[in-house]
């Protein structure tokens, strides 16, 4: 356990954090010198109480539960011999990374060791001098820091050798000749110290590993662009950017800026990426040049290609020319990220180099695995990387038409699972297609997600995605894969509570056989349903009804009755609405049993049928379907003078319907529910 000297040390670091600001203006605040302030935090004075007691109310803490720690350290003795301290300033500004300290810290305590990693800019160095410095007070004999130069332009990485020269030198040890004798001595005299060695742009492991210290008290701290995987007993920590909160803080303190000003930093902080280098970057531009505006920062940012790059070729020259050329083609792949099957796709290699390439970007951080096989860039190193791909990447558009076809193809045998994560990719993909005038993934890709778009119908997505698939049907003289998609469009529109577009989507449809008919004939009866025309929505469902007959679709069959049951049921006839409504069931199975049975509780007032339907929906993940669920249940409970409980179905059909694009639905819904506030 440390001593009282050290605790009160860590105790007044805390302060000093807390304070948020530099040495200087901590001491200023305070009233006292900075020399002497800067004795006190490195352990090389005991403060005076008076001092403590300044320091405490300059943040704005209580020093009385410090007495007894400072008395205790002054009553343990004379002051303590000078501290060797090697380390860098620490940042007056650093900001947020509490997890990532916190984590550092106790592997510094428990395993003596750590290693921060992480793209260039993103506060490494930081992140390392700023936890050495609240930790001073735990390692009396010297901090001690080192530039391994892994990644210095024009500067070689330091040899491990000439490295233990200088860490050696440090200590004031006589430093032998050869490697293997320096590596011993440095392991036996970290040993009997209490040491925190900071070694900053590690190249490599194989560098490291002879500067690693063996047994005792002492820890090292490592930084490097790479996570160094084969250092034994070095557990890793990677740093992200900053979040976008955390990203405001320190952009507002490097530009100077008051609380809550500006109202609007978001293009600054799109632009920097949330990184540091780039943060602290701008905020010195915006700060010394008391002229200008966030929005103009904003502007010169946008202007600035190529302000922040020089960090991020300094990573990509680790690279050999094929890790380059997929790095580059990275930057032009549609969709935020991507698996390993589309990077192979993209890129044209076998799946295996290409995961070895891939695990070598993430290395190197210039791609993040945000999942295990799963992969994404940085927004500011993809552009980055895209602006190379546009000068140096000849392979860049047949690279985007390659990964676009493994996406239709993908699309095709992909399970619901893999549609909903891949989602945003495959709308990036078909705006690709079409740009490129890839017509087969146009015209393809809608079709391919038919069955996942029924959950999700009536986006404007969905709307435009079939729109344009058409367009494509129709140069690729498919008349009839045309004619469905236009089909599905008028779906989408009546979904989306645009009845008059769906009706003039199905009037444009030339049906070349009866199974389209049929289809065509059942959504123009639910659009007239929804516009408040049941007659004529009735004959629309029984000419759909006498179609899917003769196609033999037993599926289109009971649709078809169940929905003239419905209709029935509301044009006063509930006898006859419960005959079509049986005849459905008998053909049903499954989730298609939960119309039938909608229509079958609605005309025979039977609750047990109903909530049978909401059960099936739930069971097969159709919130559409529960929400409407719901909703009829409602209307039976106000039906048959249960007010209060048809409410309670109704807010649960609209709470449902919040976060679906489901606005026709909804329309019916919200009647219902103000019908039953009615009468409740």
């Amino acid at each position: 356990m440390s001593g009282p000297h050290e605790r009160l040390v860590s105790q007044l670091a805390q302060i000093k954090q807390v304070s948020g600001v530099s040495l200087r203006a901590l001491a200023g605040q305070a009233g006292l010198s900075s020399s002497s302030l800067s004795r006190y935090l490195t352990g090389r004075l005991i403060p005076p109480w008076e001092a403590v007691v300044a320091l405490c109310r300059a943040v704005g803490r209580d020093p009385r539960p410090l007495r007894p720690l400072w008395a205790e350290a002054t009553r343990a003795g004379a002051t303590p011999a000078p501290r060797r301290n090697d380390l860098p300033a620490d940042l007056f500004d650093f900001t947020g990374r509490e997890t990532e300290r916190d984590r550092v810290e106790e592997l510094l305590r428990t395993a003596g060791a750590a290693a921060v990693d992480g793209m260039a800019g993103v506060g490494k160095t930081s992140l390392a001098v700023h936890v050495a410095h609240r930790l001073a007070g735990a390692y009396p004999d010297g901090g001690l820091y080192l530039d391994l130069h892994g990644f210095t332009p024009g500067h070689e990485p330091l040899e491990p050798s000439a490295a233990l020269e200088r860490l050696l030198g440090a200590l004031d040890v006589a430093v032998p000749a050869g490697l293997d004798a320096r590596a011993g001595l440095w392991r036996s005299e970290l040993s009997r110290r209490r040491v925190l060695v900071v070694l900053d742009n590690a190249a490599d492991a194989g560098r490291v590993r002879p500067l690693l210290p063996g047994a005792g008290r002492s820890a090292v701290l490592l930084t490097s662009r790479n996570r160094l995987v084969s250092l034994d007993g070095v557990p890793p920590v990677s740093l992200a950017p900053l979040g976008d909160d955390e990203a405001a803080r320190l952009f507002g303190r490097a530009a100077g800026l008051g609380p809550g000003e500006p109202d609007e930093v978001t293009p600054v902080l799109r632009q920097c990426g949330g990184l540091p280098l780039a943060l602290r970057m701008a905020g010195a531009r915006l700060r010394h040049r008391p002229g200008w505006t966030v929005a103009v920062l904003a502007e010169r940012l946008r202007d600035g290609n190529g302000r922040f790059d020089a960090a991020f070729g300094m990573s990509l020259r680790q690279l050999d020319d094929g890790q380059r050329r997929v790095f580059r083609l990275l930057g032009v792949l549609p969709g935020a990220g991507c698996d390993a099957a589309a990077a192979a796709a993209l890129t044209g290699l076998p799946d295996g180099r290409c995961a070895e390439v891939l695990d070598e970007l993430v290395d190197a951080h210039l791609v993040q695995e945000t999942a295990p096989g799963r992969f994404r860039m940085h927004d500011l190193i993809r552009q980055y990387a895209a602006d190379l791909a546009a000068e140096e990447e000849p392979d860049a558009e047949a690279a985007v038409r390659r990964v676009v076809r493994h996406y239709l193809a993908a699309a095709r045998s992909g399970d619901e699972a893999w549609l909903d994560l891949e989602y945003p990719n495959l709308v990036a993909a078909f705006a690709a297609a079409v740009r490129l005038g890839e017509d087969e993934v146009v015209a393809g890709l809608p079709p391919a997600m038919r069955v996942w778009f029924f959950r999700r119908r009536g986006t404007a997505d969905h709307v435009r995605l079939l729109e344009k698939a058409a367009e494509a049907a129709g140069r690729l003289g498919r008349d009839r894969q045309r004619a469905s998609l236009l089909a599905d469009l008028g779906f989408a529109h009546a979904a989306a509570g645009r009845l008059r577009e769906a009706l003039a989507a199905y009037e444009s449809v030339e049906a070349a056989d009866d199974e389209l008919a049929a289809t065509l004939a059942l959504r123009i009866g639910f659009a007239r349903r929804d516009a408040g025309e049941p007659e004529t929505a009735q004959a629309r469902f029984r000419q759909a009804r006498e179609l899917f007959e003769k196609t033999g679709n037993r599926a289109g069959q009971s649709q078809a009755l169940a929905f003239d049951g419905l209709v029935t049921c509301a044009l006063g006839r509930p006898e006859e609405a419960a005959g079509l409504a049986r005849a459905a069931l008998d053909l049903a199975e499954g989730p298609a049993r939960i119309t039938g049975l909608v229509a079958l509780g609605l005309a025979t007032s039977s609750l047990p049928e109903l909530h049978e339907a909401l059960r099936l929906a739930g069971e097969n993940r159709l919130p559409h379907q529960q929400a409407w669920c719901h909703s009829q249940i409602g209307v039976a409970l106000r039906e048959s003078g249960d007010a209060a409980a048809a409410l309670e179905h109704h807010r649960q059909a609209l709470e449902l319907l919040e976060t679906l694009a489901e606005v026709q639905l909804e329309i019916e819904c919200r009647r219902e529910y103000e019908k039953t506030r009615t009468v409740a």
